[in-house]
């Protein structure tokens, strides 16, 4: 009964009835099969990364009522990041069906701004930011040329991966990774490894590959470091108990 109800899971969601004979009932690790499997994973965890990356963090801070060891710069330069897809699918007229996903990450990385300000003292300036993104996006869809908005989306991976430099080290200058979000992090590597791999898999050692191998590297330290941190607090109780 569990044998077959792990089947019927795999051959819905993951592979082809045939590829399911040949790794789980003939062990033959069939290429093909195996490449299959990793792209639908990949996709899963990219789907989960769209999604869900941004909402930890947010309920994180809600719960803690703190945005403690968070760099403002770093969710900043993420708001320019998800702004980029968001104008450029405006820009071209884009359905909303195709960019809501852009859309709903944005939305999240506004709120996780406006709340890092908003416990900074600073409501007033989070407001502010809220109507000045609104207007320069709707300005940049209505009169930017076709060059310039391109531009723009290609920036935005550099901006992602720079994000993430300045999350690093703001954590490690304080020695501590705050309010950050395990989960959020989580998954963010795992959804950079599966654009990784994506990316590998169409376009070869492009610069654009690398750049995604980058970008998983460095959630990989964010990740190291969240373990460290809380490794060493909990051994620095134990030693003060």
């Amino acid at each position: 009964m569990a044998t077959s109800t792990i089947k019927e899971f795999l051959v819905t969601y993951l592979m082809p009835e045939k590829c399911y004979y040949e790794l789980f009932l003939n062990f033959h690790f069939h290429v093909p099969c195996l490449k299959f499997v990793l792209n639908k994973t990949a996709g899963f965890w990219i789907i989960l990364d769209t999604f869900l990356a941004q909402l930890p963090q947010l309920i994180k801070m809600l719960w803690g009522g703190s945005a403690e060891g968070l760099s403002l710069s770093a969710f900043f330069l993420q708001l320019y990041a998800f702004s980029c897809p968001v104008v450029y699918a405006m820009a071209n007229n884009f359905p909303l069906f195709a960019w809501a996903d852009r859309l709903f990450m944005l939305a999240q990385t506004v709120a996780i701004v406006f709340l890092i300000l908003h416990y900074r003292g600073d409501t007033v300036r989070g407001v502010l930011l809220l109507f000045a993104l609104c207007g320069v996006m709707l300005l940049l869809r209505s009169y930017a040329a076709a060059a310039v908005i391109s531009v723009i989306q290609a920036s935005s991976l550099a901006a992602f991966i720079a994000s993430k430099v300045l999350q690093a080290t703001t954590n490690y200058h304080n020695g501590h990774t705050g309010q950050l979000s395990t989960l959020s992090v989580l998954l963010s590597f795992a959804g950079c490894l599966g654009v990784a791999f994506v990316s590998l898999q169409e376009n070869g050692n492009s610069p654009v590959s690398l750049s995604h191998i980058l970008s998983a590297c460095l959630s990989c330290v964010l990740l190291a470091q969240i373990l460290c941190y809380k490794a060493g607090a909990v051994s620095t109780t134990k030693k003060t108990v």
